[in-house]
């Protein structure tokens, strides 16, 4: 099956990819090409920026794929992003070597700091990066794969579901925070110098990595549409509206669940793992509820059950957040439970869902699908 056959009468998502390979093509360009004064000159804290934005995508994608399609209410997603942050976080600093602090040039400053003389078995291997990324989705994967075989055939759903994947992040949150967990306790990993030799300050670096952000978006929405739309997608769908129906007919409900979490947890785990070089540092406030809760407000905020949707809440919602903590910081948390109100009561199918209410409006030629002119006497 080609991409045209995977993205066939999805226009939201074709009109999302190409936006997406313009802004990929065009931010390079005009960072490397431009002066800095000149008025179109991206400058390389945008790039790094953008390319924060692009792993939020990704998560909310994987946030979407579960709850939209799947009708799991997942909070803790945030654990799965957090624990491919810190497997990235763990080569990074197994790559900075005697150029830390203490000058050691097996541990990290942290576990010289705290008089380690060895370094922890768990850490063995992250010197390389295929090790590194084989983690970022093994973890949360096989996280993924035991909470969900122990809920899904304990037929646990619903609000109760939802409470648990609260309780496994808060759990990790308060593990994470722990100095003999030997992940750096509160202050977690930071301090990265340089990512397979190259240099994490160059702008070619930045570059190359929101590069890699925007490669990592458009594969991950593919792949998800391609499950939406195969056989696997049609069950995942009448799961999430009739549970017990498509269990009476012979379906073994939790093997879905369960392949369709462990999916969506990688999806998270390889997001978090493109966000820690972005931003230099990954610590236990990424496993906050907090943050979980925030996934799911940007998948409502841009559209349930749509995947280009949830792309285009956890941009803007992003966006609006940076732009607003600086104007009015104390404020800003409840402009955004505000708007989860007013979308939850106005736009219950969110922005995407509005964009099709304009689109239905529109007569259309049977023929084509496309609006079709419409006569003096209103007919088409």
């Amino acid at each position: 099956m080609t991409i045209a056959d995977i993205l066939k009468g999805d226009r939201g998502g074709k009109t999302m990819l190409l936006v997406l390979l313009i802004v990929t093509i065009a931010v390079p360009v005009l960072n490397q090409t431009l002066p800095a004064g000149h008025p179109w000159h991206i400058p390389t804290y945008m790039v790094t920026l953008l390319g924060k934005y692009l792993t939020y995508a990704l998560l909310a994608v994987a946030v979407d794929l579960v709850w939209g399609y799947l009708g799991i209410l997942s909070l803790g997603h945030g654990a799965f992003f957090a624990l491919g942050g810190y497997a990235m976080g763990m080569y990074l600093m197994r790559q900075i070597g005697d150029r830390g602090v203490y000058g050691n040039a097996e541990l990290p400053d942290f576990m010289v700091f705290l008089n380690w003389t060895e370094l922890p078995w768990f850490w063995y291997g992250f010197d390389m990066f295929w090790f590194a990324m084989l983690m970022v989705m093994l973890v949360p994967g096989l996280l993924a794969f035991i909470f969900g075989w122990l809920a899904f055939r304990s037929r646990v759903t619903g609000v109760y579901l939802s409470i648990m994947t609260q309780a496994l992040t808060y759990a990790l949150l308060l593990a994470f925070f722990r100095n003999e967990m030997g992940f750096g306790g509160n202050n977690g990993l930071t301090d990265f110098k340089d990512i397979l030799g190259f240099s994490l300050q160059a702008d070619a670096t930045r570059i190359g990595l929101f590069v890699a952000s925007a490669v990592a978006l458009a594969a991950g929405y593919i792949a998800c549409r391609y499950i939406v739309n195969s056989k696997l997608g049609r069950i995942t769908v009448a799961i999430r509206d009739a549970e017990s129906r498509t269990r009476f007919v012979g379906y073994r409900v939790e093997h879905y669940k369960v392949w369709i979490f462990t999916f969506s947890a990688v999806l998270a785990g390889i997001a978090g793992a493109l966000y820690v070089p972005q931003v230099g540092i990954i610590n236990p406030g990424e496993f906050s509820p907090i943050n979980s809760i925030e996934l799911v407000i940007w998948v409502a905020i841009g559209g349930r059950a749509t995947l280009y949707g949830a792309i285009l809440g956890a941009i803007l919602v992003n966006y609006g957040k940076t732009v607003f903590t600086g104007l009015m910081p104390d404020s800003w948390l409840f402009m955004l439970g505000a708007l989860f109100v007013l979308v939850t009561l106005y736009l219950p199918q969110g922005i995407a869902g509005l964009f099709r209410h304009f689109k239905r409006k529109q007569p259309t030629d049977p023929a084509d699908g496309n609006p079709a002119p419409v006569t003096e006497g209103g007919a088409a």
